[in-house]
């Protein structure tokens, strides 16, 4: 009886370390342990990762700054008595570096 349990006890421990084994396979871990043993691979695709992230945030921040300035410009014409004259002064400083650029 007791070789019986240790059998079923094989079986399921096979059947679970198949399953890790296509897991692994799954999660391509081959092509990652390649990339470890090719350091320069690896900074060449976290440069482009960068450069990628750094291009995101300065589209991201501008359209952002963009619709800030826009909300702005809505808040300054309807010609609130401390605020309306704070943010007409931020939209004349923007408006003059602008128009200052080549």
């Amino acid at each position: 009886m007791a070789g019986k349990v240790e059998s079923g006890l094989l079986q399921a421990l096979l059947a679970k370390i198949e399953e890790l084994i296509l897991s692994l396979e799954r999660a391509n871990m081959a092509e990652y342990i390649q990339l470890w043993r090719e350091p320069r691979r690896l900074l060449y695709l976290n440069f482009l990762a960068g450069i990628a992230r750094g291009f995101g945030l300065a589209i991201g921040f501008t359209v952002v700054g963009a619709f800030f300035l826009y909300g702005l410009g809505k808040v300054a014409s309807w010609n609130l008595p401390i605020v309306g004259e704070f943010v007409a002064e931020i939209a004349r400083i923007v408006q003059n570096e602008l128009a200052h650029r080549p």
